[in-house]
């Protein structure tokens, strides 16, 4: 807008607040969010420790602000450009095709972010356990909600919704733990099937 003018500070420290959460995020994908830490971070990108923890003030604020940052990214990446299509088959197809390949395109080096660190928080109450299971429900009703909107479905859409987030966290823990591209061919041939099932 003519006329306005950017505080070139301000705009400086959100640019190094997204640089810390994309490698903060990219770190936890490997050895959990856990393996965060405020000094890591500041020696890995060249700031100040005190720069960062002014970002951020504890541990778990960083870990929470991560969980919100990796979430926007598989946003961007899985689920916007599904909801631009109309409810049915291809808006489904488009939300599970998206999550393969943001977890085949390694977005993250750990693969699938939200896999990797809900085993390392699921029996731990508290903020952090609470954000990832957040996000993780999202996810379950949005991938059941596409289930229900395809016509002529002949199955139950939780358990449709179930079997084929199965498939896909599947093929993204064998490609990570045995390094075994084949596994996203395997869940893709799954996910025909379960479909084909599903759908009369």
């Amino acid at each position: 807008m003519v006329g306005v003018k950017v505080d070139g500070r301000l705009e400086r420290g959100e640019q190094t607040r997204r640089q810390i959460l994309r490698r903060a995020a990219e770190i936890a994908s490997v050895e959990g969010l856990e393996g965060l830490s405020i000094g890591r971070l500041a020696t890995e990108l060249e700031v100040s420790k005190s720069g960062v923890f002014a970002h951020f003030g504890s541990k778990e604020e960083l870990q929470l602000a991560t969980v919100r940052a990796a979430a926007k990214i598989f946003l961007d990446q899985v689920v916007t450009p599904a909801l631009d299509l109309p409810p049915g088959l291809a808006r489904l197809e488009s939300l599970l095709e998206g999550w393969l390949a943001y977890s085949e395109g390694r977005t993250f080096p750990g693969g699938c972010f939200f896999y990797a660190v809900q085993a390392e928080f699921d029996a731990r109450p508290g903020r952090v356990r609470d954000a990832i299971a957040e996000a993780g429900r999202g996810w379950t009703t949005l991938v059941r909600d596409a289930v229900e909107g395809v016509p002529d479905l002949v199955a139950d859409p939780d358990q449709v919704a179930f079997e084929l987030i199965a498939f896909l966290e599947l093929a993204n823990a064998q490609s990570v733990l045995y390094d075994d591209p084949a596994a996203y061919r395997r869940a893709r041939t799954a996910v025909r099937s379960c479909l084909d099932r599903a759908v009369r």
